[in-house]
């Protein structure tokens, strides 16, 4: 009798479990835990993304942002939640930088998270005042290759994308020049105005109405196509300097061991939101080219930035904090 039950016990058992797979998702609100202050533009890409995620999921999608430590707070969050698909880490450039710019880290980057989907890329360009006598990127460069030590290229903070690109032109240029970093954007543009510095590498989008007014002139862009909003601009490799490639970029990520069924289900979402018109044009005017990817592709990208930024680390012979 006992064996009876047992078998009966183990057949239904066997018939619940595909049940107990399929369980739906989601179930409750999602949120996006998001590396940077509320008004940026990974936070307000995040926003958009998110708003059309929910109502393809039919759950809410909140931002939450933990801004701070090089994105650490929020990645550790993340790392450590329950893997089922409700929490997601916006990832970034700084996620990559991370590894290399820091001794330890509460998670490992390319270990804890399940890549989803890449959300967009966004532009960096080389600029100057627009009294500059730089007119052209080519003269910067050659200015750099004549006068050793006498050019001062700005960005912001160290270990920033902005400072790490850069940093990226001594070593593929060749050249020795001074980068002077500062607390911010418009600390970098009063240096560039007041000539304290002779040029600057900065993402397009908050510098973009200076150039547009001609208090700030791009040289060049740093992506391996002009950007849509500088279309006269040439990039770096049309201006002399073919290896000097740089883009920031934002993407989704899941805690690791989330079931691979809710990351097809979280990349069918963001793919959707990411593709639909209205989203690419919210996008567009924050100066971001939305483009998602398959989970793969998110995950060679983060890994193949990981040693990117690691290398350049290095070669700036930036100590890891």
């Amino acid at each position: 009798m006992k064996l009876t039950h047992l078998l009966g016990a183990l057949v239904a058992s066997a018939l619940l479990s595909p049940l107990v797979s399929a369980q739906p998702f989601p179930t409750k609100p999602l949120r996006i835990v998001v590396p940077f202050g509320a008004g940026g533009v990974a936070d307000v890409t995040a926003r958009v993304v998110a708003q059309k995620m929910a109502q393809d999921l039919g759950q809410a999608v909140v931002i939450e942002n933990k801004p701070g430590a090089g994105g650490i707070v929020a990645g550790d969050a993340v790392a450590k939640a329950e893997p089922d698909g409700h929490t997601l880490l916006l990832m970034s450039n700084g996620t990559a930088v991370s590894e290399g710019l820091f001794k330890s880290l509460p998670f490992k980057t390319l270990q804890d998270f399940a890549p989803v989907s890449t959300l967009g890329y966004f532009d960096l360009a080389v600029v100057t005042a627009g009294s500059s006598r730089f007119k052209t990127f080519a003269e910067l460069l050659a200015f750099a290759r004549a006068h050793p030590g006498q050019l001062n290229l700005g960005s912001i903070n160290v270990g920033s994308t902005q400072h790490l690109t850069a940093e990226m032109f001594k070593s593929v240029a060749g050249v020795d020049v001074q980068i002077v970093p500062f607390n911010g954007t418009p600390a970098v543009v009063t240096a560039l105005r007041g000539g304290q510095i002779d040029a600057a590498v900065e993402i397009v989008a908050p510098v973009l109405t200076q150039i547009q007014s001609k208090a700030l002139r791009a040289l060049a862009v740093t992506s391996d196509r002009r950007a849509a909003v500088l279309p006269d601009v040439p990039t770096t490799r049309e201006a002399g300097l073919p290896g000097y490639v740089a883009r920031s970029w934002n993407g989704l990520a899941a805690p690791a061991k989330t079931p691979a069924p809710v990351i097809a289900r979280l990349n069918q979402a963001v793919v959707a939101a990411v593709n639909s018109p209205d989203v690419k044009k919210k996008l567009q005017d924050l100066n971001v080219d939305a483009q998602s990817s398959t989970p793969p592709e998110a995950a060679a990208l983060l890994a193949s930035e990981v040693k990117r930024w690691g290398e350049v680390i290095k070669a700036a012979k930036i100590a890891p904090q």
